[in-house]
């Protein structure tokens, strides 16, 4: 047992300071995404499914940053572990000048090719004017979450985690208010119903970047990055930036993409498929957020022992991180069974879409265990220890090479149940697992920066 779990409490009271307002931080941000659609769905299955839809593209920005972020919180929680502000300074520098280049074609993308974008999803007609409608309006939303988001994983690496948390907190009573205004039209605003879920978003998303980029630029104490470190020259960290965030970057780019085709799958099996699947999609985003905090904790952690050359601890610490990712993952599974027909029965749905959806929570709840493991593994220990490369190759490739091609063959060409097809548009998740423990048995992916 001292060979699986760490026996000081400091860790696991560092690990909880890092992970827990990552947690509730998800959940906000799930919470809005379920309210979004609980609010969409009283006015049918068309503007749920092109607010769904719509999403999955910013959904692809999403990862972008998650990718262009991450990748410099690699090298940023290292320096940060030998207290070497300069250099953190100029990763973010370097940082935002590349996310505001992304989201400006992002843009432009949104609000000159929107149906040129929602036909790459489905080919209904009805969906794609309401999905391009909501990208129309959610233009400003790609230079501000752009931002704010890749700013909160650098706060994050440097263990400065609860102005990412006051963000979303507020974020979310600003989403759910004006979203709950301006769809439904109360206090003498029009009902603009999935043009209103759409402008409530980008109230919120401005609230945000007000937040955080408010405290970044002014208030943080621990680098002191200030609106004139804009301007500094980054020559000397380009090329280790992109040695260690460029896979980074490129993994989960391929992973949004990859994420965006799953979603191309599923809207040519049917319109009933794509309504079912945002729902339970949620459920289980909702269910699993524990995982998700542990797993950018652990990159946290990880980065800042390799970084301070603590090896060993490195190592041992991230043993037990596997553990616990493997027994809540456990745990989420449960969790979705319990609460999962709850709240599927919660919604008005047609009976094909219900039963869609029931057999799409049962494969969820089955594959989520490994969801947690691969996780916490590619998204922390391995990429946290600098082992970016081999997670660019084995995150996205087994997603392109099997999971999207199998689901294609069995969700659309054959027609299987949906419990079936899920299950192999998610195998890739089974097989990273697999090689990430052996990776992470052999300790080749200990990258001193």
């Amino acid at each position: 047992m001292d060979k699986l779990f760490v026996r000081n409490k400091q860790f696991y009271r560092l690990l909880i300071s890092l992970a827990l307002p990552v947690v509730f931080q998800n959940m906000i941000t799930i919470g809005v995404n379920i309210m979004d659609t609980m609010m969409l769905g009283s006015y049918g299955e068309i503007q749920l499914s092109g607010s769904s839809l719509a999403n999955d593209f910013i959904n692809l920005f999403q990862f972008l940053c998650m990718g262009v972020g991450s990748g410099a919180a690699v090298l940023t929680s290292q320096y940060y572990g030998r207290k070497d502000y300069i250099h953190v300074k100029k990763t973010v520098t370097l940082m935002l000048r590349f996310i505001t280049l992304i989201a400006v074609v992002c843009m432009l993308l949104a609000a000159f090719f929107p149906q040129t974008i929602m036909r790459i999803y489905i080919q209904d007609s009805q969906v794609i004017a309401m999905g391009s409608l909501y990208l129309r309006i959610s233009v400003p939303t790609f230079i501000l979450h752009g931002i704010t988001q890749t700013l909160i994983l650098i706060l994050r690496s440097i263990r400065d985690v609860k102005i990412p948390l006051a963000a979303s907190i507020v974020g979310f009573f600003t989403n759910i208010f004006f979203n709950w205004v301006f769809i439904f039209g109360h206090f003498g605003a029009p009902e603009l119903q999935i043009a209103g879920a759409a402008l409530g978003t980008v109230i919120a998303r401005l609230v945000e970047f007000t937040v955080v980029a408010g405290y970044f630029f002014f208030c943080e104490s621990r680098i002191r990055y200030r609106l004139r470190d804009l301007f500094c020259s980054v020559r000397d960290v380009v090329s280790v930036y992109f040695r260690y965030s460029v896979p980074v970057i490129f993994s989960d780019f391929l992973l949004g993409t990859g994420n965006s085709m799953v979603s191309v799958v599923i809207g040519h099996i049917s319109t009933s498929f794509v309504a079912a699947n945002s729902i339970v999609t949620m459920i289980q985003r909702l269910a699993s957020v524990m995982t998700q905090g542990i797993g950018q904790a652990s990159a946290v952690l990880t980065g800042n022992r390799i970084g301070n050359g603590e090896i060993e601890q490195a190592v041992h610490e991230g043993r037990t991180m596997i553990v616990l990712s493997l027994l809540l993952g456990l745990m989420t599974a449960g969790i979705i069974l319990l609460i999962g027909p709850s709240i599927i029965n919660a919604y008005a749905l047609p009976a094909l879409t219900q039963t869609i959806a029931m057999q799409l929570l049962y494969a969820i709840s089955l594959m989520v265990v490994f969801q947690a493991l691969q996780s916490v593994l590619t998204k922390g220990i391995l990429r946290g220890g600098g082992d970016t490369r081999y997670c660019m190759l084995v995150d996205a490739g087994f997603l392109w090479l099997v999971s999207i091609p199998l689901g294609w063959i069995g969700g659309v060409m054959l027609g299987t149940s949906a419990f079936t097809t899920y299950i192999l548009l998610k195998l890739d998740w089974i097989i990273k697992v697999i090689l990430c423990l052996r990776r992470f048995q052999s300790q080749v992916w200990i990258k001193k920066i």
